[in-house]
């Protein structure tokens, strides 16, 4: 069998689900009790889904179906067409502010063209092969808005975690704690006994039996406890009429061009935080059975299962790496897990549905607590004070703006600002020097035989050598070093062999130095280049502003080439 380095590139575009069904070799690995490992995880993790999915639909502001409707939907594409074996797919807490967010400003209507644009985009990224990129994002960056996304979370379930009297939340994060101060004597104590017992009970079952859904648990003694004891505590059934125990039905919505227009930035936030949560989500999985995930493949498929779901009324969907894990602990093998985890949703739909009429809120609250605990990163944001300064600013900042002003700026920002520092870190790693030559001497030093010390250089030449990427940032350096030049020499070489690559910027600046110099007769070789920066300089028309014979691939060209240009000066002369 060919291993994933080996595999022909085609297959990387196949999800691994058909993969294994049209490929013979792989298809006669799966054995009998591959199957009864798949169906055992996936009815464990289609129970710690369903609690999870009706949580983090009514955080979002909709109605517990919803998703439902996503776990089901989404899932069961998302298992079939991802890049991983092991996907598990639907709705997640990243996208319970955002989703808020939209609906609170467009409407539900907006959330579904937000979605659909989603989806688009994730199939362009997948295409455009970005998915090979994503993991480039800056460790504060994610850090920062995961956990600005937990205190979100956790913001928005003080309310019925506590049982507090209060007719209208605000949505904004800070002025939403004054008023939760204002009426927290209003609180209710068997609501928040319910809450603080489904806490309790997650973390006891995840630390004594960690196999056992504890989430599912927790709901069901919780509902169990609210119906025996008739606790007077507000309910699915009570809020939300219950659930239909009815298929989601597809529809294709009528939305305006408009509406398409102004939830763009948010149908960008919602494919990023896709792409990045559904990716981390598949290396976790690597990570934990060794499989190899195909990335551009897993964004597709991402994107064709936030269409599926918008056109059956669900919500935003991608990987989710909690119930991805628990599939996996359970003994999942194949995408067979993800798909019976979405059947088994769907067969709580059908049959079980008027028993979520009893699920106090109280108990999902609880749930979303624990999920906001789980998502705040503590250990590592508190790590991250340990960092470099520009790291932990770059966290701070993308966290703060998350929390007060909105996911999509934190991003934008964060990521700018983390680019900006990079850029500056590559100009600081990039030396650029002047080299002192010693003029047609026989004297070696040093280990490099290629080292200038050990170079003949001709009267009338200096030598310049720059170390490191030459991008922009490092453009000024470049500019600065050569205007200390306070001779006129006959011939400058620029020494590039440690220049793995050079940037726009750079060869702006190189440009501008050619032709300052030929202003005052001198001119420029450039030695060493490698092959990645000379197709730059060739394309950007460097080598027709200087010559190509003055483009050399080693210093013992370029010195010869120096020699040559000197006698014609002479000659000249």
């Amino acid at each position: 069998m060919k291993t994933e380095e080996n595999r022909p590139t085609r297959t990387r575009w196949l999800p691994k689900a058909i993969e294994m069904a049209i490929t013979p070799n792989l298809y006669k690995k799966i054995k009998p009790k591959f199957l009864l490992n798949d169906t055992f995880a996936g009815i464990t993790v289609g129970i710690v889904a369903l609690p999870l999915a009706m949580a983090f639909a009514i955080a979002s502001g909709v109605t517990p179906e919803k998703g439902l409707f996503t776990a089901v939907i989404a899932g069961f594409l998302i298992s079939i067409l991802s890049g991983s074996k092991f996907q598990i797919g639907g709705p997640t807490g990243a996208f319970v502010i955002i989703i808020y967010g939209i609906i609170l400003r467009h409407g539900y209507e907006g959330l579904i063209a937000a979605t659909l644009l989603a989806g688009i985009f994730l199939i362009i990224f997948g295409l455009l092969r970005v998915g090979s990129y994503i993991k480039y994002i800056p460790h504060p960056v994610t850090t920062g808005f995961t956990s600005g996304i937990a205190l979100l979370i956790l913001s928005t379930q003080i309310k019925d975690f506590f049982g507090l009297h209060i007719a209208n939340v605000p949505a904004v994060f800070l002025e939403k704690w004054p008023v939760f101060f204002e009426n927290f004597l209003t609180l209710n104590p068997n609501v928040l006994i319910v809450s603080l017992s489904t806490v309790l009970i997650i973390f006891v079952i995840r630390k004594t039996y960690p196999k056992i859904p504890g989430q599912f648990i927790a709901v069901l003694l919780s509902a169990v406890a609210v119906w025996y004891f008739g606790l007077n505590i507000d309910t699915i059934g009570s809020r939300f009429g219950g659930i239909p125990s009815t298929l989601p039905h597809f529809n294709l919505p009528h939305i305006r061009l408009e509406t398409f227009r102004m939830v763009l930035p948010d149908a960008i936030t919602i494919a990023f935080l896709a792409a990045i949560e559904s990716l981390l989500c598949a290396v976790v999985a690597d990570g934990m059975t060794g499989d190899k995930h195909y990335s551009n493949t897993e964004l597709v498929g991402q994107g064709v299962a936030n269409i599926a779901s918008a056109l059956f009324g669900g919500l935003p969907a991608t990987g989710a790496i909690a119930r991805t894990a628990t599939s996996i602990k359970a003994g999942a093998k194949t995408p067979l897990a993800g798909i019976i985890h979405a059947l088994v949703i769907l067969l709580f739909i059908l049959f079980l549905a008027p028993l979520a009429s009893y699920i106090p809120l109280a108990s999902l609250a609880g749930i979303l607590v624990v999920v906001s605990w789980d998502m705040s990163q503590r250990r590592t944001f508190i790590r991250m004070f340990r960092a470099p300064k520009s790291d932990l600013a770059v966290m701070l900042l993308t966290f703060t703006l998350t929390v007060v002003a909105d996911l999509t700026v934190a991003v934008q920002f964060g990521m700018i600002l983390a680019a900006v520092l990079f850029m500056k870190r590559m100009s600081d790693v990039t030396r650029m020097e002047k080299i002192d030559v010693v003029y047609e001497s026989n004297e070696f030093d040093g280990d490099d035989p290629e080292a200038i010390d050990n170079i003949q250089a001709p009267k009338g030449v200096e030598i310049y050598e720059i170390n490191g990427p030459f991008f922009f940032g490092v453009a000024d350096k470049f500019s600065d070093e050569i205007g200390r030049v306070e001779t006129t020499p006959k011939v400058i070489i620029i020494r590039m062999r440690y220049v793995p690559a050079i940037d726009a910027s750079g060869i702006f600046a190189l440009e501008s130095f050619i032709k300052r110099s030929k202003t005052v007769g001198t001119q420029i070789v450039l030695s060493g280049v490698k092959r990645a920066p000379k197709r730059t300089l060739i394309k950007m028309g460097i080598a027709k502003l200087i010559g190509t014979k003055n483009i050399t691939d080693h210093i013992d060209s370029s010195l010869a080439r120096a020699k040559q240009l000197i006698e014609v000066q002479k000659q000249t002369l």
